[in-house]
């Protein structure tokens, strides 16, 4: 049975809305029809299935384990304590009794089945948030500069997220009608959308807004990123932009590949909406409608060429770019432990592997942490390297924070021993994602704990590598700026990449592939041997890789116009 392309259902869904109200009515089964389950991902959520159990189901003649991910817009990934209880609470009512803290600074619940999906999304909005444009082929949750350093500047940035979230959601009302029971108006789905049309994007467009000298957001794998310039006086003079940033990649196709953002120019703060409402709709007009692999804007990008799809964007927005200003990154990591901000407030990093909060025995986490917000008067950051940042702490209440922590196993010593554990980012991959190739955030513990011989053996147990886990080429996790990644291939094989760099500029390159996990170690168990012996001070793993000339930049790299800091011509013996 042939399905209508995506780009069909899109077009006749009367805004978004297909079948869905018929669909999640329907008692006989756990599922949504093929059209449905692409229309509902605009909503927030992905149908999924257990793939644990799939094959015992399939013998005992039964569907799959049909549940639902939802994933919830949250610009910048701040949130109140009230929110965090409210979340808690649909946690533990209806998903799987956890919160998962995602690369894009925001939750996901897991495991909702069909029948309890409207009551969570109200209870979501009962929470004052939503689930819109989470998903799908349009804008999605915007990332902002999380580690508050500078509290003046970061709240800068983190209104720049919200106000780049709103102006690029859909203008239908879809979302409301279907799940939260608002009266249909007489133009029900026939809205105008000046952003989107009826066809919204060729596929999903990301966005980040960094802070130098931290680029925790990895703001060059966005489509659009947007790096904040500071003048002399300390304020925010505009950003530089950079465009066609992204991860996605397949196994053995030449024509997917992840790609570097291009730097091409700076704005100042009055024109950021303009330039970037004409970065999304020259990716909307220009953008592949026929191959999704393909439709990405870095390959709209590559096809058409950056100076073409720059002056369309200057003609949209009616303004030349000025040149970009200089910038510097310091890294692309979180900053773990007690920070005090400009305002004489604290900030507690916490490190969360995986981004999984979860009661496990001797690790209540989310036990602890609703603990925690049943009393904080600040907010809670999710960081889009999945780590927690309890922000805004008065200095009177730091103790009663460092009690619950050590209480409930929160403290980055029983969380995440070591240097390579506190840094490393995994994607979900099984049982739940149909993407996944390899498991990865359930083999990332596992995979951390083979590797920390090695890194002892040769006097680098404290040696703060970049290490990333996907269980696929998709790239949910960022792989392709870890400085050692696994990409998953198959069951308990991955292809193994080096070489990025510590602050999100450089990316990695295929080093070998279809390894499993021995053949994975013996690899490295070399490089980090050559690597204690001839690293220059402070130099990270990725650098010396380039150095020694175990690796290479890409070819797309040198042409991003991104500062290559670390390409050194010294070569190691």
């Amino acid at each position: 049975m042939s399905h209508p392309s995506v780009e069909d259902i899109k077009t006749s869904s009367r805004g978004l809305r297909g079948t869905l109200l018929e669909g999640l009515a329907d008692p006989v089964t756990g599922s949504l029809s093929f059209e449905d389950q692409r229309l509902v991902k605009f909503h927030g959520t992905y149908q999924q299935d257990d793939r644990d159990i799939r094959d015992e189901r399939r013998r005992q003649k039964l569907e799959p384990a049909h549940q639902f991910m939802i994933r919830i817009r949250a610009p910048g990934g701040v949130f109140t304590p009230e929110q965090w209880l409210k979340l808690d609470a649909i946690a533990t009512t209806y998903a799987n009794h956890s919160l998962r803290v995602t690369t894009r600074q925001t939750f996901q619940f897991h495991g909702i089945i069909k029948r309890e999906l409207k009551a969570t999304m109200q209870a979501i909005n009962a929470s004052l948030l939503d689930t819109v444009s989470a998903c799908g082929d349009v804008n999605r949750n915007v990332l902002g500069a999380s580690n508050p350093l500078q509290s003046r500047l970061h709240a800068q940035v983190h209104d720049w997220a919200q106000t780049l979230s709103l102006a690029f959601l859909p203008k239908t009302r879809a979302y409301y009608e279907i799940w939260l029971d608002e009266e249909k108006l007489a133009d029900s789905g026939q809205e105008e959308d000046p952003i989107y049309g009826t066809a919204y994007l060729p596929r999903k467009f990301k966005m980040a807004v960094a802070l130098p000298p931290l680029n925790d957001v990895d703001v060059f794998a966005n489509d659009l990123g947007l790096i904040a310039i500071v003048d002399e006086r300390g304020n925010l003079a505009g950003f530089n932009v950079a465009i066609g940033g992204g991860m996605g990649a397949s196994h053995g196709d030449p024509k997917t590949y992840p790609r570097l953002a291009s730097v091409i120019g700076f704005v100042p703060p009055e024109r950021v909406i303009d330039i970037a409402a004409a970065a999304v709709t020259v990716q909307r007009d220009f953008g592949d409608r026929v191959e999704r692999k393909h439709a990405r804007f870095k390959y709209t990008i590559d096809d058409h060429g950056l100076d073409f799809i720059v002056d369309q964007m200057q003609q949209r927005a009616g303004f030349k770019l000025e040149p970009a200003r200089p910038f510097h990154f310091d890294h692309n990591g979180d900053r773990f432990g007690w920070v005090e901000g400009e305002d004489g407030r604290w900030h507690l990093t916490l490190s969360l592997p995986a981004g999984r909060i979860a009661d496990r025995p001797g690790t209540p986490h989310l036990t602890g942490l609703r603990e925690i917000a049943r009393i904080h008067q600040g907010e809670f950051r999710l960081t889009a390297t999945q780590n927690l940042i309890i922000a805004g702490v008065p200095a009177g209440e730091r103790e009663r924070i460092d009690a619950l922590v050590a209480q409930h196993a929160l403290d980055a010593e029983n969380r995440a021993p070591t240097a390579l554990a506190r840094t490393a980012v995994a994607c979900v991959a099984l049982p739940t994602c149909a993407l996944a190739m390899a498991e990865a955030e359930r083999y990332l513990p596992d995979f951390t704990a083979k590797l920390q011989p090695l890194l002892e053996q040769h006097g680098l147990a404290e040696a703060p590598i970049l290490l990333r886990v996907s269980g696929c080429p998709n790239g949910c996790s960022r792989p392709y700026l870890g400085e050692i990644a696994l990409v998953g291939k198959a069951p308990g094989r991955y292809n193994l990449m080096l070489g990025a760099d510590h602050r999100g500029q450089r990316l990695n390159t295929l080093y070998r592939e279809n390894l499993t996990e021995p053949q994975i170690l013996d690899e490295l168990e070399p490089l980090f041997a050559r690597y204690a012996r001839s690293r220059h001070r402070d130099e990270g793993f990725g650098d010396f890789l380039l150095r020694a000339g175990v690796v290479d930049i890409p070819e797309r790299d040198r042409r991003s116009g991104i500062p290559i800091e670390s390409t050194l011509v010294e070569k190691v013996a």
